[in-house]
């Protein structure tokens, strides 16, 4: 009676090389979220540009700060100084007509005197509008000037004429204009408004906008020899 040869147990994990195992089908790649992916150049680059333009606009603050304060402390820069020198009404006719309108004809001569007291600028002037007016801001009139420059240290006196032909007013306004005007106690006031810049030796500044406003005095006031100050208003000096 032959022996029985035992079966030997195969090892955990064998595999028999002369079986072919089939390999399941390669799965789609998975895709990353956004997060994942590295930041792209470009919005590096934007981040950078916008650093640095940033960074020239303080500089470029900062400098037009340091200009300034060295400006004002070297040539210490002083605004004109206005006074209403004088101001005559030779024509002054408020007429009631016969269908009931009352009309205004006036005439005015009026000298502002205008100082520079800059001893090392000289001042640039733009035209100058001018308006006279009385009570309740009813107009008297306007005229233009040319520009003109004036030197340091010195005072100009702007000679101006005015009209008002025709004026329509309300029966009560033109009682008083006429009340007043021969009583002396009309109120006038004058108004300036001009651009002004300074200037050096081959530079000048730009302009800014200067009203001023002269008077709110009586005729007999301004007759008696009053000279008031104007009141000065200056838009981004």
């Amino acid at each position: 009676m032959s022996e029985t040869t035992p079966v030997l147990q195969r090892p955990p994990g064998y595999k028999d090389p002369d079986i072919t195992v089939q390999r399941p089908p390669p799965g789609k790649p998975v895709a990353l979220p956004p997060s994942f992916y590295p930041p792209r150049r470009r919005k590096s680059c934007c981040r950078t540009c916008c650093c640095f333009l940033c960074l020239f606009i303080i500089m470029a603050t900062l400098l037009c700060f340091a200009a300034g304060g060295f400006f004002y402390v070297w040539f210490e820069p002083r605004v004109p100084v206005l006074h209403l020198k004088s101001l005559k009404i030779p024509q002054f006719n408020v007429t009631a007509n016969a269908d009931g309108t009352t009309m205004l004809n006036a005439r005015t001569l009026i000298g502002v005197e205008v100082k520079n007291l800059n001893s090392e600028l000289r001042l640039i002037y733009e035209r100058t509008n001018v308006h006279i007016n009385s009570q309740d801001g009813l107009d008297l009139g306007s005229a233009s000037l040319p520009g003109f420059t004036q030197e340091k240290k010195n005072v100009t006196v702007l000679k101006i004429a005015t009209q008002v032909r025709n004026a329509l007013v309300d029966d009560d306004t033109g009682k008083k204009l006429k009340e007043g005007f021969k009583s002396k106690s009309l109120p006038v006031s004058v108004v300036v408004q001009t651009a002004v810049g300074a200037g050096g030796k081959g530079w000048n500044t730009w302009t800014v906008g200067v009203d001023a406003r002269c008077g709110d005095l009586t005729l007999k006031q301004l007759e008696g020899g009053a000279m008031p100050r104007c009141r000065i208003k200056v838009f981004k000096w």
